[in-house]
């Protein structure tokens, strides 16, 4: 089931730093205690050295298409794990299936595949810009968990061949080989600078500070729409669609990246700003306490369904603004985050998780995307860190 805060003492409207502090506590319970060993048990198959892609309400993996790009997630997620200190078995998990990954997951150009089915074999060889993004993510944290740095030399490669292949000369990169309409998408591109930042951190390699702050450069020029993110563009990177859409959770998940490239970029702090105001202003219901899955460019919602990852958002949103500023209403707005986020912890498998919230309120019954732990574990991650160095 969900955790809950409490906080004794002191007025906790007079210090939200300590109802923040006591949603810390709650969410490492919740994530060393429930999470992490079902994940860890249930969710990874020892024989295959793969992670599971959904788990069942009755705690079971079910036996669906894997997606490369869960494996990459599900290498990070378990490497920052580790590092937080849970002493489960992070390390031996995450690099059975990151070798499994690299021996079964190429192609023989050197590009990885899209999807294996559940038995491990490959399923779809098609390449995918998001995929090869989670990759690169996947190896930057790996590489600094595991010592091993031959693992930033396999990021460089990897980028290489993309970038030959796929740079385009209007800014950014072609998708690769699966299809999507519209034609160009502002997500995958944000997964690149999340691992462009991820894989400087981890190796020092000025290559891939540059290659991020190319992407926030791109982002502010091209995809913002006034104080939106925008979601799709065409071929000139021009919005399309008369309605523009804009998603709050991606919009927060921004605000959060550029905060983080604000030391290296003058005006990331500005761009954070408006878009986590953007967000908050357009984006939450305050009848559920969630933010929604989608509005318009001007800040009419489209989409009053509230899926699990943007609350992950909201919340390592705020913990940086936190963190950034100082202001009290940011760690009220972190407990508000987490709040909301719970909502999806509180399920009768303990360490599972709901991800679709309709806008009447209700849950849709699905098994648990292990695509979420990845926005879990960073979030909380974010949260635990702000909390133990405050």
């Amino acid at each position: 089931m969900g955790v809950s805060v409490s906080v004794s003492g002191e007025s906790v409207e007079a210090r939200p730093d300590l109802e923040l502090a006591a949603a810390a506590a709650a969410a490492r319970r919740w994530l060393f205690e429930e999470a992490a060993p079902v994940w860890a048990d249930a969710g990874f198959d020892r024989d295959r050295g793969l992670f599971a892609e959904q788990i069942s309400w009755a705690g079971r993996p079910e036996p669906v298409t894997r997606r490369l790009r869960v494996q990459a997630r599900q290498i990070y997620s378990f490497c920052e794990l580790g590092r937080l200190g849970w002493s489960g078995p992070w390390a031996e998990q995450a690099e059975r299936a990151l070798d499994r990954l690299l021996a079964a997951g190429r192609r023989g150009d050197g590009l990885f595949v899209h999807t294996f089915d559940d038995r491990g074999d490959v399923e779809d060889e098609r390449c995918d810009l998001y995929d090869h993004a989670f990759v690169l993510f996947a190896l930057a944290h790996a590489g600094a968990a595991l010592n091993r740095p031959d693992l930033f030399d396999t990021a460089d490669a990897l980028f290489d061949l993309w970038e030959a292949r796929y740079r385009r000369p209007t800014g950014g990169f072609h998708e690769g080989e699966v299809e999507v309409q519209p034609p160009r998408r502002q997500n995958p591109h944000m997964h690149l600078f999340e691992a462009a930042l991820a894989l400087w951190e981890a190796s020092g390699r000025d290559r891939w500070l540059k290659l991020a702050m190319e992407l926030a450069r791109l982002a502010e020029d091209r995809f913002l729409i006034g104080d939106a993110m925008g979601e799709y563009f065409d071929e000139n990177w021009s919005p399309l669609g008369a309605r523009r859409l804009a998603e709050p959770g991606h919009c927060f998940e921004w605000a959060w990246l550029f905060d983080r490239a604000a030391g290296h970029r003058a005006s990331a702090l500005e761009a954070s700003d408006r878009l986590c105001a953007f967000a908050r202003r357009n984006g939450l219901d305050a009848a559920r306490g969630v933010a929604v899955n989608a509005l318009t460019a001007d800040g009419a919602v489209v989409d009053a369904d509230a899926r699990l990852w943007p609350q992950t958002e909201r919340l390592k949103c705020a913990v940086a603004r936190w963190r950034r500023t100082g202001d009290p209403d940011e760690a009220r707005e972190a407990v508000n985050a987490w709040r909301g986020l719970n909502r999806y912890l509180d399920t009768p498998v303990p360490g599972v998780w709901r991800d679709r919230l309709k806008a009447d309120g209700s849950w849709v019954e699905e098994p648990a995307p292990a695509s979420s732990f990845y926005h879990i574990i960073c979030s909380l991650s974010a949260l635990l860190e702000a909390v133990d160095k405050d």
